[in-house]
């Protein structure tokens, strides 16, 4: 079977139809259809249903599709691994990363990362929802948490641990809290989808205790929260490594407490990757390391 025609079938597929593939590829819309039709006819099966106006997945057709986007992928990734064996990795490496880790993590590492790979371009993507990376043409998406989903590839880049913070301007208003009850005198800064009470499930020498408070702020956004925190708003419970640098002007408060760690991952559709893709993750995860 030719492996040209699954990659076609493939692309028309991401493309939502014949048209669209014609455009993005230059092959006629007739050829592309005479192809489709010659794949189906040597797999005895109908993979689209055709009307006027796009294609739609057949049943077997979906499944056919989820397998034959790891072959022509990874068929991809083998070919410029071979490329690449010589030479420098090269060309754009799109990635999907959270907005606050986008800036406060990745983008002081950016020029670090042009200077040891100049052949290497980046798109990052710091859009809020999950993109589908089967589908949508990412090589890699930095996530926090275990990814669920079976058919993609996690590889551990490090582990965020959270502490309480604020500033010294508002514990020199407030005071420093030193226990738990203390902390329901002070202004607390929530993240979450703003639903009350909150509450935060802390650690201390391995107990763990939950919480619950009226925040006076709330938020999904933790870069957000850290700006507050550093305007002097209230206490927020936020990963160290946002924390980390000389000119912080946050306080690590209650030290004995801790929050639950959040795992952060690189996840691909493929574990055979182009170097261009090895060498991105392998460089987040040095420099997180470091």
């Amino acid at each position: 079977m030719n492996i040209d025609d699954m990659s076609l079938f493939v692309e028309v597929v991401k493309a939502k139809g014949f048209t669209n593939a014609s455009n993005l590829l230059g092959i006629p819309t007739s050829t592309i259809s005479v192809r489709i039709n010659k794949l189906e006819k040597q797999l005895g099966l109908q993979l689209l249903n055709r009307t006027t106006r796009r294609v739609e997945l057949t049943e077997v057709g979906k499944l056919y599709y989820q397998r034959a986007l790891h072959i022509v992928e990874e068929t991809k990734a083998l070919h410029s691994q071979l490329d690449d064996l010589l030479d420098n990795p090269s060309g754009v490496v799109r990635v999907s990363m959270p907005v606050d880790f986008a800036y406060e993590n990745f983008a002081p590492l950016i020029p670090k990362f042009y200077a040891q790979y100049p052949k290497i371009k980046l798109h990052i993507d710091t859009s809020s929802r999950n993109v589908d990376l089967m589908s949508e043409p990412f090589d890699v998406a930095i996530r926090f948490g275990v990814p669920q989903d079976p058919n993609l590839i996690a590889r551990p880049l490090g582990e965020f641990q959270f502490h309480l913070y604020a500033s010294l301007d508002y514990l020199k208003a407030y005071g420093t809290p030193t226990k738990l009850p203390d902390l329901h005198k002070h202004h607390l800064l929530a993240f979450g989808q703003g639903h009350s009470p909150s509450h935060w499930q802390l650690f201390c020498r391995k107990h763990q205790t939950t919480f619950e408070f009226e925040p006076i702020f709330s938020s999904n956004s933790l870069g957000l929260l850290q700006r507050l925190a550093t305007q002097g708003l209230g206490v927020a419970l936020l990963p160290d490594i946002f924390n980390i640098s000389q000119d912080s002007k946050l306080v690590r408060i209650m030290p004995d407490y801790c929050g639950l760690s959040n795992p952060l991952h690189a996840v691909t559709s493929t574990r055979l990757l182009p170097k261009k893709v090895q060498v991105f993750i392998e460089f987040v995860k040095a420099h997180l390391s470091a």
